[in-house]
């Protein structure tokens, strides 16, 4: 039966991908000198990208900026506003002058205490300029519950993940339209993309035309997180959701998907790890720390595949 589903998704994932996809680390030097990175925003001409850096028990989270100048990466530095709460999961605007991220920060300068997760900003007045001092964005998206993943389109609508405890659902995926200059109160995207498991992380094309996100342990995915992705039809519904197959994930979490909608590349985090159990050989003490240090060793990692959008 496993070999049935198994051969079902390659061909529904055939579409998304050439014959040539093949799934490479990003930003292979910087991101193992951490022991987790997860959650990547890069800026639209490519030249900034921000991500999270985390302690190898996920305790501790921090949001790292590097920056790319004659095609030659900076060394990883702490983004000026963070490094003192739990902070992940940056977005860019398509200008690249206000970043998104959610974080635990207290609500004012004042506090020192820690609160849910909401959704926060920071500005700049130009690329070259610095972060202003986090402002978080508020009611009606930020509330007593958890928000996580902030996603702005073109239209300024905002997608995000909540828990809401109140519901029958786990995680799912939300979104606060912008209507005349006014968010709205958020609302659940519809069955096709949410169900009564875990949905978090998505992705959003600026254009809202499709999403990418994760599902957890769905009975046709690959065990643990598999991302999915799902177009709009032409009457504005979201479709319902594919997996994008073995290329991609794999019987870990893979989550946290970008894309780079002008070069159509995913980037996503993946748990994936070749380390095994048995080794065929007596490994040297260094040989063995190699092994524990290898890029797919099972922490969470950055990775980079052409994805055939149209």
């Amino acid at each position: 039966m496993k070999s049935y589903v198994t051969i079902c998704l390659l061909i529904l994932a055939t579409p998304f991908f050439s014959q040539t996809s093949k799934v490479e680390p990003f930003l292979e030097s910087i991101v193992s000198q951490f022991p987790n990175v997860r959650d990547i925003a890069i800026s639209s001409d490519k030249n900034e990208v921000v991500f999270s850096a985390q302690s190898f028990m996920g305790d501790l989270s921090t949001l790292i900026t590097v920056s790319k100048t004659n095609n030659e990466w900076s060394k990883p530095e702490v983004i000026s506003f963070s490094g003192r709460y739990f902070d992940l999961e940056p977005y860019f605007s398509s200008d690249g002058l206000t970043l998104y991220f959610a974080s635990n920060r207290p609500a004012d300068t004042i506090s020192n205490t820690t609160k849910d997760f909401d959704i926060w900003y920071a500005t700049r007045k130009n690329v070259n300029d610095v972060w202003s001092s986090p402002k978080n964005l508020g009611a009606p998206i930020n509330t007593e519950m958890d928000e996580f993943y902030p996603v702005v389109t073109d239209s300024k609508n905002i997608y995000f993940t909540l828990d809401n405890p109140n519901l029958k659902q786990k995680d799912d995926i939300y979104v606060s339209e912008f209507v005349n200059g006014v968010y709205q109160k958020p609302r659940q995207l519809s069955p096709s993309i949410n169900s009564e498991g875990y949905e978090f992380n998505a992705f959003v094309a600026r254009d809202e035309s499709f999403i990418i996100y994760t599902c957890y342990n769905r009975s046709d995915g690959f065990g643990s997180g598999d991302l999915y992705i799902s177009h709009k039809s032409e009457n504005g519904d979201w479709m319902p959701s594919k997996n994008l197959g073995s290329i991609i994930n794999t019987d870990k979490m893979e989550y946290c998907p970008f894309v780079d909608e002008s070069s159509q590349m995913l980037y996503f985090t993946s748990k994936r790890n070749k380390t095994t159990s048995v080794i065929g050989k007596q490994l040297s003490a260094e040989e063995l720390l190699d092994t524990f240090y290898s890029y797919e060793n099972g922490l969470s990692r950055l990775y980079k595949v052409s994805l055939k959008l149209d």
